[in-house]
This record gives structure tokens, C-alpha cells and sequence, in this order.
């Protein structure tokens, strides 16, 4: 794939991860090769770094530093060297904003994970936000910021192979162990969940094992995986997260939720883009007809994470959530 085809590829879910618009051109609009696509956006990145310790205010330096930390992550989308030290620098970023801006946030950790908790230590209920195969918390911040703005405490997490973890761990096919972990380093009675692409099925597996979890949502999250039939790109990528084509194999074949779907007893939101076509991947209809409590919210003009199409699912997401947990209005 060309450089511009790569970026025109990544352009919804760069700017729905909230990087602006028109840096992203004169960003990638730069780039000759794809090989070039990490050393551009660690550059990026740490030119925002270096706009938050010139800034005239702490509020400005954190704000940069949260930008900073969004370059980073994306940085790792392409094949690249240093995308170990790309996701270390998104976690150091995102650390220092929120140490910055907000002094009750907490860093959680355990076996598999390492996260932020944030949001009122009184809130009525607690989310947490699980990525995908090669998301990480710092793609998600608008939608933490839309969780946290309806009175709930957040958790954006990495898992294993995932953003901070992804250059010491590998994939896991028991991601509700993961999340039992973190429920009990939250010290929370129950949690929500949401999930995005792969997300998304590490999202309903743990809704179905998992006691716990009172709400769920997932985003693009696939109900089915055919690992013969999946672009090139995606086994790759799987196959790095999973450092190996054969344990890759092994767990694409073990994405499938028929068999767990019926028991999710949880209120579960099944968001879909309509453009959201890759081969290979069997979106979530079927998960939100199979689960005895789901709801399916298709956008059709949606692609992949609905990056172009942010106004359509995150807030009925966030509102879905809030009430679920809470059992308010919002």
C-alpha cells in the first residue's frame, strides 16, 4: 500500500481519536513511504511534548500533552522499529497530562493490565474501556471524556499485547480474566464494559463469564473471525500482537460468540458501522440478536470504529451506559 492510501485508510480513525484535521494532512502529506508513517507521528508527538513545557499555563500543558500522547499511539499503526517506544512515550504523555490536569486520577495496575482510573471516588457507577488489536487507551479519550461528563468513574485500560503491554505481552483468548483482575483491583461491586473492534469481543466473552459486569457496549467488535479469509494487513498485525503466525491462527479461531452470546445476561448496545466491511470478520448483528437483552445500533454511513461518524453511537453509547449503571435519567 502506498503512503497515501495508508493514510486515506487511517483518516477516520486518526481524526475520530481527536488529532486535528488539518495537521494530519500536513503530516502524512509529507510521507513518501509507510515506513516513514512512525518516525512522522513520534515526531509529532514530541513536538507537542515540547509545546507543553512552553506553555503559559499547566491547563495549556496538559492539553498539549494529551495531543501528544494521541500522536504517539497513532504512530504505531504502521510496521515500525520503535513502536514499543512509541506506546511507552503515549503512556508517559498521557500519565503527565493527567497528573497535570486531573490530581485525583490514579494509576491501577496488576497481572496483564495497567490503566488510569478517573472520575468522582463517589460515582454511581464505574466503566471500563477495553481497546482492540491495535488500539490503546490514549485512541479513546474523547470517549472516556464522554463517560466521565455523565458522572461516572472511568478506567481506560491496556491489556495484554495492547498499547504499554503490547512489548512484553501477547494476546490473550481469556480476556474476562484480565477484567476480573481489574474489577478487583477497583474494588468495585460490578462495572460496565465497553469494547472497541477486537474490543469488542473481549467486551462480550467477559460479559458472559463474568458475574460482575451489570452494562455492556461494543464498537465494530466482530462476533466471528475466519482467520483464512482476512486481509493480509490484519493477520500481520495479529500475528505481531500474538508474536507468532501460529498462535495468531490459533486465536482468530477461537472468535466466535455463538455459543457464548445467550448468556450475556447484562443490557448490551451492539454498535455497527455499515461501511465496515473487512473480509473475514462477521460484524455484531448476530451478537445482539443471539444476547437476551441486546440492543443493535447500525449507522450505515459508518466505517470502521465510526470515526465518521462519531455523533451517531457515542453519546446514545455514554447515555446507554450511564443509565444502565445508574438507573437515571441522563
Amino acid at each position: 500500500m502506498s503512503a497515501p492510501d495508508f493514510a486515506a485508510a487511517q483518516w477516520t480513525r486518526a481524526t475520530g481519536a481527536g488529532v486535528d484535521p488539518h495537521e494530519y494532512r500536513r503530516v502524512t502529506a509529507a510521507l513518501t513511504r509507510v515506513a516513514d508513517w512512525g518516525p512522522a507521528f513520534s515526531h509529532t508527538g514530541q513536538a507537542f511534548v515540547e509545546r507543553a513545557e512552553r506553555a503559559g499555563s499547566s491547563v495549556s500543558a496538559g492539553e498539549h500533552l494529551l495531543m501528544a500522547a494521541r500522536w504517539f499511539h497513532l504512530a504505531t499503526l504502521a510496521p515500525y522499529a520503535e513502536a514499543g517506544r512509541a506506546a511507552a512515550a503515549a503512556d508517559e504523555a498521557l500519565s503527565r497530562a493527567l497528573t497535570v490536569l486531573e490530581p485525583g486520577a490514579r494509576r491501577v495496575s496488576g497481572t496483564g493490565f495497567t490503566g488510569w482510573l478517573r472520575g468522582p471516588s463517589d460515582a454511581p457507577g464505574t466503566v471500563i474501556v477495553v481497546p482492540g488489536l491495535d488500539s490503546a487507551k490514549e485512541e479513546f479519550l474523547d470517549l472516556t471524556a464522554a463517560l466521565l461528563a455523565r458522572g461516572l468513574a472511568v478506567f481506560a485500560m491496556d491489556g495484554p499485547g495492547q498499547g504499554a503491554l503490547a512489548a512484553t505481552t501477547t494476546l490473550t483468548p481469556h480476556y474476562e480474566q484480565v477484567v476480573g483482575r481489574v474489577v478487583d483491583a477497583l474494588g468495585v461491586p460490578h462495572v460496565g464494559l465497553v469494547g472497541l473492534s477486537l474490543g469488542g469481543y473481549h467486551v462480550a466473552r467477559t460479559a458472559a463469564l463474568e458475574p460482575r459486569v451489570a452494562a455492556a457496549a461494543t464498537v465494530s467488535g466482530p462476533f466471528r473471525l475466519d482467520w483464512d479469509r482476512l486481509p493480509p494487513p490484519v493477520r500481520d498485525v495479529m500475528t505481531r500482537r500474538a508474536q507468532g503466525a501460529d498462535a495468531a491462527r490459533a486465536f482468530a479461531r477461537r472468535v466466535d460468540l455463538t455459543g457464548l452470546a445467550p448468556r450475556i445476561t447484562a443490557p448490551l448496545l451492539v454498535v455497527d458501522g455499515g461501511q465496515d466491511v473487512i473480509p473475514g470478520v462477521t460484524n455484531g448483528e448476530p451478537l445482539a440478536r443471539l444476547a437476551p437483552h441486546g440492543t443493535y445500533l447500525p449507522v450505515p454511513h459508518g466505517d470502521h470504529l465510526l470515526g465518521n461518524a462519531r455523533g451517531d453511537w457515542l453519546f446514545p453509547l455514554a447515555d446507554h451506559l450511564a443509565h444502565t449503571l445508574t438507573g437515571a435519567a441522563v
